[in-house]
């Protein structure tokens, strides 16, 4: 009976334990973006126009010029906009990501497209994670740059800024960002950059939006059972030690 008892209460232990440190992994691992990868929309078109992806939120027209393709084949042969048909030079291969994803103008009307992101815990670090390229307005000459500025909350960080010649595709890249979260909810925001200008558009492409959680900071309710299973544990220790030294 004894050693039962003493068997029963090692394993609420190991179950308090294993309780946290679950629940930290199950909140460290959840996902934390909505529609990342744009696939969850309503057709290729201009964003905040005649098209949405949900998830996500651009400024009015003449404020932004965000669009979304739901294919490379798409963006080549080209979607509707608030100025006419818009397509970009090819060939331009699948995203890492595959499927469909963003391209914002950064040299006219340009506006950041976001989203608010929840669940996050507080002076815990995070990794921003995706997939970026650039390319040009089709009936447009000249070489042009492009590149992607973020911000998170009070911080921000870039991608970095690409050349591309005239009529090309830069190639699909991965960029990955460290922030640290100063709130259990912060907005997320890309903005296109590049240039020379208007006259050339350029195209920054976005797809693969991922977030998560790196630094080893457990949420409160896992740092409670992790407690609870360590001062059980003390505990028992105490106990035997006592029983050992009146025997």
């Amino acid at each position: 009976m004894k050693i039962t008892s003493i068997l029963t209460r090692k394993m609420a232990v190991a179950g308090l334990c294993f309780m946290g440190l679950w629940t930290f992994a199950a909140s460290a691992s959840a996902a934390l973006i909505t529609n990342g990868s744009f696939e969850t929309n309503t057709g290729g078109g201009q964003l905040g126009f005649n098209r949405s992806a949900t998830g996500w939120t651009v400024a009015a027209p003449n404020s932004s010029y965000v669009f979304l393709f739901t294919s490379a084949a798409q963006a080549v042969s080209g979607v509707t906009g608030q100025y006419g048909n818009l397509s970009l030079y090819g060939p331009i291969p699948s995203s890492p990501d595959g499927g469909a994803f963003i391209g914002s103008d950064p040299a006219f009307q340009n506006g950041p497209i976001s989203q608010t992101v929840s669940g996050l815990t507080v002076g815990a670090q995070y990794v921003l994670s995706f997939n970026w390229a650039g390319a040009q307005q089709q009936g447009f000459d000249g070489a042009t740059t492009e590149g992607w500025h973020v911000t998170f909350g009070s911080q921000s960080g870039d991608a970095g800024t690409i050349a591309n010649v005239n009529h090309g595709f830069t190639g699909w890249q991965t960029a990955s960002l460290n922030f640290t979260a100063s709130s259990t909810s912060q907005v997320l925001s890309f903005l296109a950059t590049g240039g020379p200008s208007s006259s050339l558009p350029p195209f920054s492409l976005l797809d693969g939006v991922s977030l998560t959680q790196v630094s080893s900071t457990p949420e409160p309710a896992s740092w409670g059972m992790l407690l609870g299973g360590l001062s059980l544990l003390g505990v028992m220790r105490f106990t035997r030690a006592k029983n050992w030294f009146k025997s």
